[in-house]
């Protein structure tokens, strides 16, 4: 019998990574708890802990400095590991890739149990992606940077925007012919009006599951900008960017300026431009989409990505100035455990916003003070994984993913001294 090798065993870490991990979810909890984590509410919910002020300021924080932007960061960190892997898998003699294909259904599974709590998780489409990983491994990086524009600026909403327009053409008479349509009256679903785990569960696959799939690879085209960043994560990794950041700290100051100064220069254009509505991307329902919505969206989400970036850069150049990399190494271990961090913040979530849970308290809540207890379960969590990895080598989802990828049972606690 062909003995398995194992890449499990607890490797020297470039602990910036994990602290960087770390970062990203904090902003992933906090811009979900603004966004009741995709839960919706029961009618006419009762208004309370709100202070209109330092709530507006809230909300101003989640929708111009972290919507988008963590999450960015935590895809481009999903590719850089990709490499990782691969390439300590290479340097041991292993062909990594069948056992990878076997380590993302594993994952699409947890991320298809999560979508079962709240609709938003995002690791069954990282699944997906990964998957779509393995052929580019060992293409050259100028078809890498080709891709990764590419997708980057909507290559494939250009293509579904052209397919789309061709076929309203052909059906705009009839849609203007139907002007007296009788509207139907609202009816509160069965998941509000009869609220249970298992409704809730029903609305999350029958409902929200088609919704998903339409905001990732329909017209809005989140899901393309995250393979370009985990395109962008291979490369980076190829290049050995994190290997040499001792090194290069000059350059990492002109990289931060650099991505600030890109993406204030996006931010005029987008200024420039007429307003529009980005909003028919979601549900276009026969109308024509205009170029200048393609364009619009494609300026946003290169935007965020810069924004993305200088964050990151941003945070790499405080973690190399030793008192401040100090505070920044707790995130370390929040990110070393990202996984069961990141699903536990979703269990969590849908407790605290689902009606038949305690949605009636929390759903009534303004932005601040769910923005604060999203800091507070952060925190509880992160001192929960400093201590677990005091006596295990790794977070209990990591391990659980780590022994389901090799079929055997991994190591688990430290050998304590």
């Amino acid at each position: 019998m062909e003995k398995t090798i194992s890449l499990s065993s607890p490797l020297k870490r470039m602990t910036v990574l994990d602290a960087l991990r770390g970062f990203a979810l904090l902003g992933v909890i906090l811009m979900h708890m603004l966004q009741h984590f995709g839960i919706p509410s029961l009618p006419n919910q009762p208004e309370t802990m709100r202070f209109p002020a330092l709530d507006e300021s809230m909300q101003w924080i989640g929708y111009n400095i972290i919507m988008g932007r963590f999450i960015n960061i935590f895809a481009f960190l999903f590719g850089l590991s990709f490499f990782i892997q691969m390439d300590r898998a290479a340097k041991k003699g292993i062909d990594f890739r069948k056992r990878f294909v076997w380590r993302m259904i594993i994952l699409l599974l947890m991320g298809l149990v999560s979508h079962s709590f709240y609709n938003v998780e995002i690791i069954s489409v990282y699944a997906f992606f990964g998957l779509l990983m393995i052929p580019l491994y060992k293409v050259k990086n100028w078809v890498l940077i080709v891709l990764f524009f590419f997708f980057m600026l909507g290559g494939p909403r250009l293509i579904q925007i052209q397919k789309h327009n061709e076929k309203t053409k052909t059906e705009l008479t009839k849609k203007l012919e139907q002007t007296n349509e009788v509207q139907e009256a609202f009816v509160i679903p069965e998941h509000l009006s009869n609220p249970s785990l298992v409704n809730s569960v029903k609305y999350n696959y029958k409902e929200r599951l088609t919704g998903k799939l339409n905001y990732q690879f329909g017209f809005v085209g989140r899901g393309f900008v995250t393979f370009a960043l985990f395109i962008l994560g291979l490369f980076v990794g190829r290049i050995r960017f994190f290997e040499n950041l001792a090194g290069q700290k000059k350059q990492n100051i002109l990289l931060f300026i650099g991505f600030l100064l890109a993406n204030f220069f996006v931010i005029i254009i987008l200024n420039l431009l007429p307003p529009m509505n980005l909003r028919i991307l979601f549900r276009p329902d026969g109308q024509m989409i205009p170029p200048s919505i393609a364009l619009g969206k494609t300026l946003e989400d290169v935007s965020l990505v810069l924004s993305s970036a200088a964050l990151t850069l941003g945070f790499i150049l405080l973690y190399q100035k030793e008192k401040i990399g100090n505070y920044l190494e707790a995130l370390s271990p929040y990110g070393r455990t990202g996984l069961t961090n990141y699903i536990m913040q979703g269990v969590i979530g849908c407790l605290i916003f689902s009606p038949w849970a305690f949605g009636t308290t929390f759903s009534g809540w303004g932005a601040a003070a769910l923005f604060f207890f999203g800091i507070l379960i952060y925190i509880i969590q992160g001192i929960i994984s400093k201590y677990w990895l005091k006596y295990y080598l790794y977070g209990p989802l990591e391990w659980l993913w780590r022994s389901l990828t090799y079929l055997d049972f991994q190591p688990f606690r430290k050998k304590l001294k």
